[in-house]
């Protein structure tokens, strides 16, 4: 497949001649658009001829070959012009569409043209969506794949950071909780306990033994002297007793 030229794409470049602009209209068009500057111009075309033989453009209908028409007008504003090749009086095929806004003339682009350049712009907009977001990408043998942005991490240390509210818990949610945990407690009942802090856990079985209180044992010979106290105390009787009794002597 042939190379194209860079100079037979005239879809980037446009053409003016500011003298033409006042007297511009559905008449003199033609004439602007056949000016030799005029880079979309073809010399080789039927109107060229019927110029230098000082015919009427009725007399294209009647040729073979290149041809330029008026296809709208929309004075003073807006001229489209269309190249056709014209195989009959009757048959033509349209080639090319060229657009004059206040003077200034453009070449239309075709259907194959647009969808090139949108696909183009979006395979470009991805390629640099891709580009950036493989800037962002690091990679460690211990710690594998993660995303560095500096930009958020500068965003994060100028903004102040709002405290979040934490929202109470129901009534319902609290005793659903509690008794949860208490229905877990009891089918699976802990085998260690830490007692303090920051202390070592001990099995559960040793801390009941450890609570569990030794008996004391009392020697003979004091019970002996408590029982003799606790006779003469009731012998004595209460003081209360013994002030009425020395009143009524």
């Amino acid at each position: 497949m042939a190379a194209v030229d860079i100079r037979d794409n005239l879809l980037g470049i446009s053409w003016v001649d500011s003298s033409w602009i006042p007297i511009l209209n559905s008449g003199s068009v033609l004439d602007y658009f056949s000016e030799r500057s005029n880079p979309f111009y073809d010399r080789t075309c039927n109107n060229e001829v019927v110029k230098m033989q000082r015919l009427t453009l009725e007399h294209l209908n009647q040729m073979v070959g290149i041809e330029y028409i008026l296809l709208h007008a929309q004075e003073p504003i807006l001229f489209i012009i269309r190249k056709q090749q014209r195989q009959s009086p009757a048959q033509v095929i349209p080639l090319a569409d060229y657009y004059i806004i206040a003077g200034v003339i453009y070449q239309a682009p075709d259907l194959g043209s647009v969808i090139n350049s949108r696909v183009l712009t979006a395979v470009h907009g991805i390629q640099s969506a891709f580009d950036e977001a493989m800037s962002y990408c690091r990679y460690h043998p211990s710690k594998g794949y993660w995303w560095h942005f500096k930009d958020h991490e500068e965003q994060d240390k100028v903004r102040p950071k709002a405290k979040r509210k934490e929202e109470p818990s129901s009534i319902f949610q609290r005793q659903r909780v509690d008794a949860l945990l208490l229905d877990l407690r009891q089918k699976f009942p802990p085998k260690f306990v830490q007692l303090k802090p920051g202390e070592k856990p001990v099995p559960v079985d040793q801390t009941k033994k450890e609570a569990e209180p030794v008996p004391e044992t009392v020697k003979p010979e004091e019970k002996e002297t408590t029982k003799n106290v606790q006779q003469t105390v009731s012998a004595k009787g209460p003081p209360e007793k013994r002030m009425r009794l020395q009143k009524a002597v």
